[in-house]
């Protein structure tokens, strides 16, 4: 699905380090993102850069999630485990097209979930696919399921690139949390009452990319496009179907 190219020296890209191996990564960033998917509205906002693998615990902020937890090697290359992640919400002020229609805020929460994680070479290419079930603390929240694969694709002197794809499913619970649209909301806000169902999320697809500065520091950051699929979609608050995450930061490398 994705083509190495060019990975001068037979080493893994440099952004790759950030998702394809067990690197130690600690830093700080920024993010431009839409105030909620299907938003017309950006917001910037300062983000971790964080990635450590110990035995069995672990934490990473580089796989799409900020999430930490446990995990154990079953097969040499396969890992599975449980995780805590930090869930966003859905703040109003950030959104003309919300705070105009006086719709409330969805306040961020966590989730419990599991994990399973194949890591491969093939040749100097390293490859991760990622399947994870994130069931939200707050039961009316509903639960997400992510299948991610990446790759390393580029390497030139200290600069690296990769890739990677994703497609997030959500229950109806889940997706409604963000686009529903009550009878009482259609009334105040002059929208369409909507009722969300289960299915396909969204697709995502992106590049990473990473600048070594010393043996230790390194400059990284990626970019998504992220397309609303299915009723999110369709619902009355999606005022567009697709929206670019931009991100870049420095991390130190232990």
């Amino acid at each position: 699905m994705i083509l190495s190219a060019a990975t001068a020296l037979g080493l893994p890209a440099t952004a790759a380090r950030a998702e394809l191996t067990n690197e130690v990564l600690l830093g700080l960033g920024l993010r431009m993102r839409p105030a909620y998917d299907g938003s017309d509205s950006n917001v910037i906002e300062p983000v971790p850069v964080v990635r450590y693998f110990g035995h069995p615990w672990f934490v990473r902020s580089t796989q799409g999630v900020l999430e930490g937890g446990a995990r154990m090697e079953v097969t040499p290359g396969l890992n599975v485990g449980a995780q805590l992640a930090y869930e966003s919400g859905r703040k109003a002020g950030d959104s003309a097209f919300l705070s105009n229609r006086g719709l409330p805020d969805v306040n961020p929460g966590a989730s419990l979930g599991v994990h399973a994680e194949w890591d491969h070479k093939f040749g100097p290419m390293p490859v991760t696919l990622l399947a994870r079930l994130r069931q939200q603390t707050q039961s009316s929240r509903g639960a997400q399921a992510d299948l991610r694969l990446s790759a390393g694709a580029l390497q030139a002197g200290r600069f690296g690139a990769g890739l990677f794809v994703q497609a997030t499913w959500a229950d109806a619970k889940s997706t409604g949390a963000i686009y529903n649209v009550t009878p009482l909301q259609s009334a105040t806000a002059g929208l369409p009452a909507f009722s969300a169902g289960g299915g396909l999320l969204y697709t995502s697809i992106g590049a990473l990319w990473g600048l070594e500065l010393s043996k230790e520091w390194m400059v990284l950051g990626n970019i998504e496009q992220r397309r609303l699929r299915g009723d999110a979609a369709r619902s009355p608050l999606a005022e567009r179907t697709s929206g670019n995450y931009v991100s870049a930061g420095i991390a130190y490398r232990y």
